[in-house]
């Protein structure tokens, strides 16, 4: 009987033994053995990630499929403590006129009956620029505008692109003209968030602080210029009664 006490003993200590052991690791932080950590530790899910191999398992099903996925509607980005910036990741308040779901495809999309392009003539950069973030600010949107708008509207915004050269489109417009020059800088953000004409919408391809660095830059080559309303002449004075 003590010998079945002992060899029980024996056993229980050496197992005990064997899990401690098991347990160490070098690292101090680790917690040692764990069991079933995905109960209670689940991997992250992030876009552009490939999930068809997960902590060495391999799932050939799901190495073809896209893990990236839209965002949900309306959802707004947040980062950072400063107003103006955090203003920036608010979405644009001003809505598509209704036209654009059949010249844009904005279907699905909140429109107005208003003429917003209009309104947005009192819209200012809310791009906040001073003496000591201007050559940061116009060097990002002169990167922008090189990439995204150069081919069409030309490397000194007059129309004439690579893309208008050839053929491909015409019609684009010369920021250096008066009347272009003195559209206000809240109509050129409608006006590249939402396309104009034959351009579509950038605001999938460039964020609100992205248009507006643009805009800031399109402003050293193509000053504001103030829109004089064209008036009649004045009607000659009446002449004088005679004595």
């Amino acid at each position: 009987m003590k010998r079945n006490v002992f060899a029980i003993i024996g056993t229980s200590a050496l197992t005990l033994s064997l899990l401690m052991l098991n347990s160490c690791k070098s690292d101090a932080d680790s917690p040692g053995f764990e069991y079933a950590p995905d109960m209670y530790r689940t991997p992250s899910i992030e876009p552009y990630v490939d999930y068809g191999e997960v902590r060495g398992r391999i799932d050939e099903s799901k190495k073809v499929k896209l893990s990236a996925r839209i965002p949900a509607r309306n959802t707004i980005p947040y980062y950072g403590t400063d107003s103006s910036e955090v203003k920036l990741m608010l979405p644009y308040f001003r809505k598509p006129n209704v036209a654009f779901r059949e010249s844009h495809g904005l279907y699905g999309v909140d429109v107005s009956l208003a003429d917003e392009y209009t309104l947005a003539l009192a819209d200012k950069n809310l791009l906040a620029m001073n003496a000591l973030n201007a050559e940061k600010l116009i060097g990002k949107g002169k990167e922008l505008f090189t990439a995204m708008c150069q081919h069409c509207h030309g490397e000194q915004g007059d129309g004439q692109g690579p893309m208008v050269k050839s053929g491909a489109y015409n019609g684009v417009p010369n920021y250096k003209d008066a009347d272009r020059a003195s559209k206000s800088d809240g109509q050129w953000f409608y006006s590249i968030y939402y396309g104009k004409g034959m351009m579509g919408a950038h605001r999938s391809l460039l964020s609100k602080e992205e248009i507006w660095s643009v805009i800031h830059y399109l402003r050293t080559i193509a000053p504001r210029v103030e829109k004089v309303e064209a008036t009649s002449p004045a009607a000659p004075a009446a002449p004088a009664p005679k004595m």
